[in-house]
């Protein structure tokens, strides 16, 4: 078993395909299906079932995936350090980003990191916080912005500010004249949103237990574009960070207001895996996050309470 069988099975893993495996690796099909084979005969197991839907995993392939996805990517990040040693930084970074963060900073953030360092391969992956710790934790993922506490993740983290959240709500709603609505108001209205497990609607149920109010759902839904749309079609209300409705706030799509009695806000935190020191292309990947996330601020484009 070597690096090379181990990076062919990852990849064949990912795509679920030997043409899509061979297409991002450059080498030709052929090669890698006998890579796969002596993998398996090696290990005595059979590793993927291939049918007409392509390459699915086994047990055994689950097992060995789970098992050396982090070794696979610490030997390939020591190779780029050693590259980057004295140059400039290259390599790939994995960078997770939680939806309404996404919204705000991958555009800009991608076309900073191309024009500083053309050589660091960029893969942006946009979920919902749990999913972004867990692949942090698993070694798949070498940047995060998720949300705090910071203490809470378990993480090497660095806390970059705390975002208020606002009430968002359909064209004609009311709510650019009102300004500012309380809890009260809210709990009255129709209400869009996410499940139990995300962390936006726990802050709101602990919220709305300190006041021994009850929170009803009309609608709970996982996603940020989803929640959007559902809003375009006057459904209902839900909590957003201002920043990810920019733009459907300067077109008029939606209106917003802020709440109050209780105010709500959430720690946004820069996290990466304890187990694993950054490598060179992660590092000025970092500095760069942080920079534009500052000038972001400065120029009124994002609100954040930056820390201290």
């Amino acid at each position: 078993m070597d690096i090379r069988q181990l990076r062919t099975f990852r990849t064949v893993a990912e795509l679920g395909s030997l043409s899509k495996a061979a297409d991002r690796l450059r080498i030709a099909q052929p090669g890698l299906s006998r890579q796969i084979k002596l993998l398996e005969q090696e290990l005595r197991v059979q590793l993927f079932v291939r049918n007409g839907r392509g390459m699915l995993l086994t047990g055994a392939g689950r097992m060995l995936l789970d098992r050396t996805q982090g070794l696979v990517r610490q030997i390939e990040q020591m190779r780029d350090d050693i590259q980057s040693a004295g140059g400039n930084p290259s390599g790939s970074v994995v960078l997770g980003l939680v939806p309404t963060v996404s919204a705000v900073l991958s555009g800009r953030l991608a076309a900073r990191i191309l024009a500083g360092f053309p050589d660091i391969s960029q893969r942006i992956v946009e979920s919902y916080g749990g999913h972004l710790v867990e692949w942090l934790h698993r070694g798949e993922m070498d940047l995060a912005i998720t949300y705090g506490p910071a203490i809470d993740l378990h993480l090497t983290a660095q806390s970059i500010g705390y975002e208020e959240i606002a009430v968002v709500g359909p064209p004609g709603s009311g709510l650019r004249a009102r300004k500012q609505v309380d809890l009260d108001w809210l709990l009255k209205q129709k209400l869009i949103l996410p499940s139990m497990a995300h962390g936006l609607r726990a802050l709101l149920e602990k919220a709305v237990v300190r006041r021994k109010m009850t929170l009803k759902a009309l609608i709970e839904v996982d996603s940020y574009r989803a929640q959007i749309s559902l809003m375009e079609e006057g459904i209902g209300y839900t909590l957003l960070p201002a920043s990810a409705i920019r733009a459907e706030l300067a077109a008029k799509r939606l209106e917003m207001a802020v709440l109050v009695n209780p105010t709500i806000s959430r720690e946004l935190v820069l996290g990466s895996p304890v187990a694993t020191p950054p490598t060179i292309a992660t590092t000025a990947v970092s500095t760069v996050i942080m920079s534009e996330i500052e000038q972001m601020s400065g120029q009124g484009r994002w609100k954040i309470k930056m820390p201290g």
